[in-house]
């Protein structure tokens, strides 16, 4: 289904819209009203209300909105930096991309997913850094979100969120309570070998002491499958992916379709990096998923959605 809907949206061209900036923008408040719709009508699960249920009695689906949001950013951003990416030194435009990350940020903090706020900002701080922003002007930009940090800390996080952060730092401290995901995920990669245990044979992952094996944890389950030598095809097949998005990018004929492209990476990348990241220990668990490998349908759509319109870029590229 994913690779029917990369074909289709890649026939989908997306340079007309830069020139109706009320389509983009509408784009953007739709994904806003489903965070908002999320806050009332989603049920909590595992105490956090970011999943729509859909199809009522004939299937079972939950729609995780923060997704939509996700790419609603990077439509917006690439549409914003292109436009004025030449100015994007002036405070008020800082302050205005600010405000367009924060919406989206503070919503999703509500529900709660620290995960989700952290993909927003590396989507908004990576879009400042590609953008040729100066050196001063990156100083301000991170004064502004290391006091949302302390907002954040204060008034948003919950208690078991910021004892997974303090629980990095103590990675000995709770084995049996905060810090169980990561002590067993530390296990499944450390008993894997350079060939792994084999397929379906990870007993971490078997005898259910792994938890969220198949969405959090994902890497450290297939690690302890395949082993270092499996890791290290799966790395490099993502690396190779994100290369590959980064020349789509740079040799794109305008700068809406540059930007998506490289804030595309931004996003996979961040994926990747607090996914492994959480895995190793040397990340609080965020609950993140790992970018078309975890189980999860949400996640997936994004990708795909994303992945169609680069291809798009990509086949209008090579037909100029």
């Amino acid at each position: 289904m994913g690779f029917v809907l990369i074909v289709f949206i890649s026939q989908v061209d997306l340079r007309p819209f830069e020139g109706y900036p009320k389509t983009i923008f509408g784009f953007y408040v739709f994904a806003l009203l489903l965070l908002i719709l999320t806050y009332f009508v989603a049920p909590s699960v595992r105490g956090a209300r970011a999943w729509i249920p859909l199809g009522g009695s004939l299937f079972d689906f939950k729609f995780q909105t923060s997704e939509i949001a996700k790419l609603s950013l990077i439509i917006l951003f690439s549409f914003f930096w292109a436009k004025s990416h030449v100015g994007i030194g002036h405070i008020k435009n800082l302050l205005k991309s600010f405000i367009y990350f924060a919406i989206p940020a503070i919503l999703v903090l509500l529900q709660p997913d620290l995960g989700t706020v952290l993909i927003f900002f590396a989507i908004w701080f990576g879009y400042l850094l590609i953008s040729g922003i100066k050196w001063k002007h990156l100083i301000i930009a991170l004064l502004i979100f290391s006091i949302a940090i302390s907002l954040m800390w204060t008034s948003f996080l919950k208690d078991y969120q910021k004892e997974r952060i303090i629980g990095l730092f103590y990675p000995e401290h709770d084995p049996l309570g905060i810090n169980y995901n990561v002590i067993q995920a530390k296990i499944a990669i450390g008993s894997a070998g350079f060939l792994g245990k084999g397929f379906g044979g990870g007993t971490q992952v078997k005898l259910g002491f792994l938890p969220e094996a198949q969405t959090d944890f994902i890497f450290a389950a297939f690690i302890e499958e395949w082993g270092i030598l499996g890791a290290f095809f799966l790395i490099a097949a993502f690396m190779l992916m994100l290369f590959r998005i980064v020349m789509a990018g740079l040799v794109s004929d305008n700068n809406f379709s540059r930007f998506f492209c490289l804030g595309s990476v931004i996003m996979f990348l961040a994926q990747f990096i607090l996914n492994t990241g959480s895995n190793l220990g040397i990340l609080p668990v965020v609950g993140v998923s790992f970018p078309f490998l975890s189980y999860g349908g949400s996640n997936l759509l994004t990708g795909v959605l994303t992945i169609g319109i680069i291809q798009g870029i990509i086949l209008r590229n090579k037909q100029l």
